[in-house]
C-alpha cells in the first residue's frame, strides 16, 4: 500500500518513477551506485530493526543515503508536513485524481523488466565489491578461483531469512554461482517468524537448525540472518573443534571482515596509505587489526552516514579505505558499497577461509605460524581479546529523564569525584589516567565538558581508560539513541577478565544513573 502510495505521488509529481516493488535495501542502492545518472534519489520503505507494523524512510543518492545535514532538512520538512495533516489526504487525493493513469500504468507495466535489470546490476556491484574490481574479466577469475577452491573443499551456507527483502534477491543465484552450496529457510517475503533484529535470541533458529545440518553433511559451516530490510545481517559458525553451532557477536563478526578486507587490500597495494573508519562504541579490537597491517583507524558518531562520509575524506586525503562500518552492529560497508550487506560480509569470510595469502599475512604479522587449515576457529582464535557489552543487551541499555544536556554535565562532576574516590581500584587493575571523546557527526572531539559539545548535545560521549604507559586499555561509552526510546551504553575491556568488566560496566552505568536522578 505504501509502495503504492508513493510511486502514484510521485507519478502525479511528475518524477520519472522505477518501481523495484520487493527488493533488500543494498540493491536499490547498488543500482544507484552503479548508475548515479539514472536516478537523482532513491526512496526505500523500510522495516529495518523497528517493530513489525511500523516503517521507516530511507532516502539517498549515489548509492548512498543522505548526509546528516540532508536528513536534517527532510526531517523539518516532514514535521511540517505533520502539522498540517488534516490537508495532506486531500492534497494526495488531488494529485491522483489530476494524474494520467496511462503515466501509472507505465510503471506497472515496467516493474519486472526494472526489477530483473536491478537484480543483474546488484550481482554486478556485489562481485565488484568482493573483486576489488570493475573489470569482468576479474569477477570471471573472482568466481573461478571459488570454484574451484570449492571443488577442492565444500563450503555451504544457511540463510535464515525471516521472511526479509532478501528472500526476494540475489543470494541463492549468487553465492551457487561461486561455488557454494546454499539452502535458505523463511524465504518467502513477509513470513517473518522471529523479531527482526539479528541479534541474540532471534539467531537461535539458524543456530540450531546449522548443527542440524553439519551432523548430516560436514560442508555446512556457516549461516546468517538479516534483518528485515536485508542490509544488516550476523552470523552463526561451525566450530569444527566441537561440532557445534555458535553465534558470532557483532564485535568479533565486524573484525573479521575488518581483518580480511585490510588484509587483502595491502596484499594489492603494499605501499599506499591504508585505513578504516568506525563509529565511537566499536570495539578497540580494530585498531590492533590494523596496526598487524600498518593501517590507521579514524572514529566518528554512530550512523551509517557518518562513517560513509568519513571515508570519503580520508579517500581524498589519499587513504585507501577498503572496509568502514559500525563495529557495534556487526554491519560492515565495503567500498565502494556505500551501506552494509549481508552478502559482502559473508564474502569477507568465504575470502578469508579460501584465499590463503589473506589469512597467512595476518598470521605473519602476528609473528604467529601460519595453521596448516584455515578455520573460523583458528581465525578467531587469533583476533584480539575484548569483553564487549552488546548493542542490543540487556546490559546494553538504560532509561533516562534528563537532557542530554544536563545529564553529561552531571555525569562529568559525578565521574571527577568517583575517580578520585576510586584511584586505588582502579590503579590496582592498571587504569591510570583517562582521555574524553565526544562525537558528532564526522568529528571526534578530544576534551571533557560543554566546549566540546554543539548543538543537541547528543553525540557519543566516550572515557578512554589509560595504563601507565598512556595506552588506551579500555572505555565507557555512552550516548541516546535516535531510533529508539533508550540510553546506550557500552563498555570495551581488553582481555577477557569478566570481573573488570563487571566493575566497570557497574561504575559506568551508576555514574549514568545517579546523573540521571540527581
Amino acid at each position: 500500500i505504501l509502495g503504492d502510495i508513493v510511486c502514484r505521488t510521485l507519478t502525479a509529481l511528475g518524477c520519472k518513477v522505477r518501481y523495484l516493488f520487493i527488493c533488500a535495501a543494498p540493491q536499490i542502492m547498488a543500482d544507484c551506485n552503479l548508475h548515479p545518472n539514472e536516478a537523482d534519489a532513491f526512496f526505500y520503505v523500510s522495516a529495518s530493526h523497528n517493530p513489525i507494523g511500523h516503517n521507516g524512510f530511507k532516502f539517498g543518492k549515489d548509492g548512498g543515503v543522505y548526509s546528516l545535514a540532508e536528513a536534517d532538512e527532510l526531517t523539518e520538512i516532514y514535521k511540517d508536513i505533520l502539522t498540517q495533516e488534516s490537508g495532506a489526504p486531500s492534497y494526495l487525493q488531488h494529485l491522483t485524481e489530476t494524474m494520467d493513469p496511462t503515466l501509472y500504468r507505465k510503471v506497472l507495466e515496467q516493474v519486472d523488466y526494472e526489477r530483473t535489470r536491478s537484480l543483474e546490476r546488484y550481482e554486478t556491484f556485489v562481485l565488484t565489491t568482493a573483486a576489488k574490481s570493475t573489470e569482468a574479466s576479474d569477477h570471471d577469475r573472482f568466481r573461478q578461483g571459488l570454484l574451484q577452491a570449492h571443488q577442492k573443499e565444500a563450503l555451504s551456507v544457511l540463510g535464515e531469512l525471516n521472511g526479509s527483502a532478501r528472500s526476494a534477491s540475489i543470494d541463492k543465484h549468487l553465492l551457487s554461482s561461486l561455488g557454494l552450496k546454499v539452502m535458505l529457510i523463511n524465504n518467502r517475503p513477509g513470513d517473518v517468524v522471529h523479531a527482526i533484529v539479528p541479534e541474540g535470541e532471534n539467531l537461535e533458529l539458524c543456530r540450531t537448525t546449522l548443527e542440524e545440518l553439519y551432523a548430516k553433511d560436514h560442508s555446512y559451516r556457516l549461516g546468517y540472518v538479516p534483518d528485515n530490510d536485508g542490509d544488516r545481517g550476523n552470523l552463526v559458525y561451525i566450530s569444527e573443534q566441537s561440532g557445534k553451532a555458535h553465534i558470532l557477536e557483532a564485535q568479533s563478526v565486524f573484525a573479521l571482515v575488518v581483518l580480511a578486507e585490510l588484509s587483502q587490500t595491502r596484499l594489492q597495494n603494499p605501499e599506499k596509505l591504508l585505513a578504516t573508519v568506525v563509529n565511537g562504541p566499536t570495539s578497540m579490537r580494530i585498531e590492533h587489526i590494523a596496526q598487524a597491517f600498518d593501517a590507521e583507524v579514524f572514529r566518528c558518531e554512530v550512523g551509517e552516514a557518518n562513517v560513509v562520509e568519513l571515508a570519503r575524506m580520508k579517500r581524498e586525503q589519499g587513504y585507501l579505505v577498503p572496509v568502514l562500518g559500525e563495529g557495534s552492529n556487526g554491519g560492515n560497508i565495503t567500498h565502494p558499497a556505500k551501506v552494509r550487506d549481508p552478502l559482502n560480509t559473508l564474502l569477507s569470510l568465504v575470502k578469508l577461509l579460501r584465499n590463503r595469502d589473506i589469512a597467512k599475512l595476518w598470521f605473519l604479522a602476528l609473528g604467529k605460524q601460519v595453521p596448516r587449515f584455515i578455520t573460523l576457529d583458528s581465525l578467531i582464535a587469533s583476533l584480539p581479546v575484548y569483553t564487549t557489552t552488546g548493542s542490543f543487551s540487556k546490559e546494553g541499555k538504560m532509561q533516562v529523564k534528563q537532557s542530554h544536556r544536563i545529564l553529561k554535565n552531571r555525569y562529568e562532576v559525578l565521574f571527577l569525584s568517583d575517580w578520585e574516590l576510586r584511584k586505588n581500584e582502579l590503579s590496582a587493575m592498571g587504569i591510570c589516567s583517562y582521555t574524553i571523546f565526544q562525537t558528532e557527526g564526522t568529528n571526534s572531539y578530544e576534551g571533557m565538558g560543554e566546549a566540546f559539545r554543539h548543538g543537541a548535545f547528543n553525540g557519543g560521549y566516550k572515557v578512554a581508560l589509560k595504563n601507565k604507559d598512556g595506552v588506551i586499555t579500555d572505555y565507557l561509552w555512552m550516548r541516546g539513541s535516535k531510533t529508539e526510546p533508550v540510553f546506550r551504553v557500552v563498555v570495551d575491556c581488553q582481555g577477557d577478565d569478566e570481573s573488570r568488566y563487571e566493575y566497570l560496566l557497574a561504575w559506568h552505568r551508576s555514574l549514568i544513573q545517579r546523573a540521571d536522578e540527581a
